[in-house]
Parts: C-alpha cells; sequence; structure tokens
C-alpha cells in the first residue's frame, strides 16, 4: 500500500469536471494524474481517494483492506490511498468514480442518495432500533441490495464501514446546550449535501448549512455555523472538539460509509482480481466494526475529558416525534422505497404467532 499528495483544483461546469494540477515531480515520475488504475509489472495499482483523517477507524479499516488484498494476490493486486480529501472532497470523488478517473472512495450514504435515490432510506431519523438491527439489515440480502442499487449509475458498491450514529454539538462560540428539538430553534447546523439531511434539520427548528467537512473546524470556530452533528471519532480526529461547548447523544441517525468502486473499474478487472478484492473488503468491514466499537468510547471519553460536556439525559422521544413526518414525504412515499423501509423495519422482529386453533 502507497500513500500520495499533492496539490488539486477543480473546476466545475455544467457537470462535467476538469482536473487542474500543479504537478510536483513525484506525481509525474509515477505517471499519476488520478488515473484509476495502474497496470505495473508486477500487477495492478487501484487508487482511492477519501475525505477523512488517517487516524479514524475507517481510514485504518481500508489500510487493512489494501494490505489484505496485496496478500491476497500476492502482490499482484494493490491499493494505494489518498486520505484528507487529497483528491477533493465525497461529491467531487464520486463524478471522477462516474467517469472513470479514479478506482474507489469511500462515502456516506448521505451524499451519495443524489446518484442512488434508494440509498436516501439511511438518512432517515430513527429508522434503526439499535446498532445490532443496522448490522443485521447490512449483513443480509437488504444491505447487498443497496450495495448494488448504484450500479445504473456507474458506482458500485463493495463494502459498509462502520459510522456509529450521528449526534449535534454546538460551538463554543455559540455556547447552546441541546436536550430538546426546542433548543435547535433558529440554529444554523451544518450538514451533508444531502435533501434528506436538510429536510431533517428543517423539521426540527434549525437552519441547514452544507459546508464541506474539511471546512467545519473553521465554520466552527468562527461562527459561520453554530453546530454540527456527526459520530464522536469524527469529532475527535478532526479536533473540532476543541471548538465544541456541548455534544448531545440523540443518535438521531445511523448512516453508514459506503466503499465504491467504479464500474469501469470493476469490469476491468479479472473474475479472480474481482474475487481478491471483494474477499479483503469483506475482511475490512468486519475488522472495522471492532475498531469502531473501541475507538467510539475512547474518544467520547477523550472529548469529554477535554471540557465539552457530553449530554445524555436527551428527550429521544421529542427528537423522533419531530422528525416522524419525513416518512410520509413524497420521496419516501415511492412505493418501492415505502416497501424498502418495511423490509427493514421488519429484520431482526419475530413474526407474530397465530393464534391457536388457526391453520394456515
Amino acid at each position: 500500500m502507497r500513500s500520495a499528495a499533492g496539490p488539486r483544483k477543480t473546476f466545475l461546469k455544467r457537470g462535467a469536471i476538469v482536473l487542474a494540477y500543479a504537478a510536483p515531480a513525484s506525481l509525474v515520475a509515477w505517471g499519476l494524474w488520478i488515473g484509476a488504475t495502474s497496470p505495473e509489472a508486477s500487477g495492478r495499482v487501484l487508487r482511492l481517494g477519501h475525505s477523512l483523517n488517517r487516524e479514524h477507524p475507517v481510514h485504518k479499516g481500508m489500510e487493512f483492506m489494501a494490505a489484505d488484498v496485496e496478500r491476497r494476490s500476492g502482490g499482484r493486486l494493490r491499493i494505494e490511498i489518498y486520505a484528507d480529501e487529497q483528491l477533493g472532497p465525497e461529491r467531487d470523488l464520486i463524478e471522477l468514480l462516474q467517469i472513470g478517473s479514479l478506482a474507489m472512495t469511500k462515502v456516506s450514504t448521505a451524499p451519495l442518495e443524489n446518484f442512488s435515490p434508494l440509498l436516501k432510506v439511511f438518512s432517515l431519523p430513527f429508522l434503526f432500533r439499535d446498532h445490532e438491527h443496522f448490522w443485521q439489515m447490512a449483513d443480509g440480502p437488504i444491505g447487498r441490495e443497496l450495495l448494488d442499487a448504484s450500479i445504473p449509475y456507474r458506482l458500485k458498491g463493495l463494502c459498509y464501514f462502520d459510522a456509529g450514529s450521528r449526534s449535534f454539538y454546538i460551538s463554543r462560540k455559540r455556547g447552546t446546550v441541546v436536550r430538546h428539538p426546542d433548543d435547535l430553534d433558529g440554529l444554523s447546523i451544518r450538514v451533508m449535501r444531502s435533501r434528506s439531511a436538510v429536510r431533517m434539520i428543517e423539521l426540527l427548528g434549525a437552519k441547514p448549512i452544507p459546508i464541506p467537512f474539511g471546512e467545519l473546524y473553521t465554520a466552527l470556530d468562527t461562527g459561520t455555523v453554530d453546530g454540527a452533528e456527526n459520530n464522536p471519532p469524527s469529532l475527535y480526529t478532526t479536533r473540532q472538539y476543541e471548538v465544541t461547548a456541548a455534544y448531545t447523544l440523540d443518535e438521531h441517525t445511523s448512516i453508514p460509509d459506503i466503499l465504491i468502486i467504479s464500474v469501469d473499474t470493476w469490469n476491468r478487472l479479472s473474475p479472480q482480481e474481482q474475487g481478491w478484492l471483494q474477499a479483503s473488503a469483506d475482511a475490512a468491514s468486519v475488522y472495522q466494526r471492532r475498531l469502531w466499537a473501541e475507538a467510539e468510547q475512547e474518544m467520547l471519553t477523550i472529548i469529554e475529558d477535554s471540557g465539552v460536556e457530553v449530554v445524555r439525559d436527551v428527550d429521544r422521544e421529542a427528537f423522533r416525534e419531530r422528525t416522524a413526518s419525513m416518512y410520509d414525504e413524497p420521496e419516501f412515499a415511492q412505493p418501492e422505497v415505502r416497501n424498502l423501509i418495511r423490509r427493514i423495519q421488519a429484520v431482526g422482529l419475530q413474526p407474530k404467532p397465530e393464534p391457536e386453533g388457526e391453520t394456515s
């Protein structure tokens, strides 16, 4: 596994992507230029870009995958990882995959819903009863269906990475403590570029502000936004806790990260290479879950010890009631989406026993 970095500018015009590099000598020497794959004499190299810090458990899961696929293939298939938005924010990376200019990326399902509409269900508040319910769904047939739902958009899901549950945090500059939806009234809250995320914040009475994740620390520090919502590892690894006054554990959504590969890249792999890659992605998903469970508690403790007020006495039922109308809105009322929601809600539930004396 290799990692690399280089100056990058992205210009978007009428849906097209043009990449301009002030290319350092190292990139020229490697012939990088963002190419999705590189057929080297000793094997094939896939390039993977993402937005997370290298200390994040999801990044470590991808490092595990890179080492595992190199081991399985005897070095004939390798992965280069570019972290920290070196190749751009999530939406840009998704578009690079679609045109075949990047092999793989890790994205939250929230921005991916703009490319694959069925994935919008992950942004529904309180869809999952608990963590176990989520993974029963993800590891089963519904999870696989949703990983494949993006194929018409030239994106193929390989696996899910645990991203825990998202909760609200408010900046030191604002200083508000949130225990009830009324406490969010009028606050400006950073959201991902997702229609569902925007709508949820609106229903809670706050003002949604889409800002790239890499710019959020400064936005919180300067008061550009009053708060945001995310999981403990993301709050910690970005050091945003340094400018946070209170972190409210309302756990309103469980939005996973998905490892996706360009369909063009996938189709260029041999069946053997596809097998190596899928097996390594599956193993990385299981490995990363263990890392996540350890990191989440450890990082929450560090956040609290730093002086951030961690709010546990939250009126979660009030949050649930305030956002329940999302389930009845047109984009979630379509028959295909409605049926998917019902199937997800039914996962892990015991069927009701038939009354005595009745036969089928």
